[in-house]
């Protein structure tokens, strides 16, 4: 198993920036991909961000590329995404995502475990 805990969620203005932290733990060695998705109300989740464990590789949403970046600090097991320039519509729940076997998933269905979400939103 591999509990994952999101952080860093909050209120900002269009045009602002919001860095999420999402800390793995348990059996992480077992991970072979970290993902960021978001659900807005209403809405389907949907991917954000995706970044392979070994090597870092990412992969991004179209929605988000060039604003948002997805990295992530091995010693820490922890997952990060840089939120820049963020957008009124980018105002959602954010969830963290752990992949055991699919690297640059999309799909919701290819995650194995979830954090419990944390909520952004952008005011204009």
């Amino acid at each position: 198993q591999v509990q994952l805990v999101e952080s860093g969620g909050g209120l900002v203005q269009a045009g602002g920036s919001l860095r999420l932290s999402c800390a793995a733990s348990g059996r992480t060695f077992s991970t072979a991909a970290m993902g960021w998705f978001r659900q807005a109300p209403g809405k389907e989740r949907d991917f954000v961000a995706t970044i392979k464990w070994s090597g870092g590789y990412t992969y991004y949403a179209d929605s988000v590329k060039g604003r948002f970046t997805i990295s992530r600090d091995i010693a820490k097991n922890t997952v990060y995404l840089q939120m820049n320039s963020l957008k009124p519509e980018d105002t959602a729940v954010y969830y963290c995502a752990a992949s055991r076997s699919v690297a640059f998933a999309t799909k919701v269905s290819s995650y194995d475990y979830w954090g419990q979400g944390t909520q952004v939103t952008v005011s204009s």
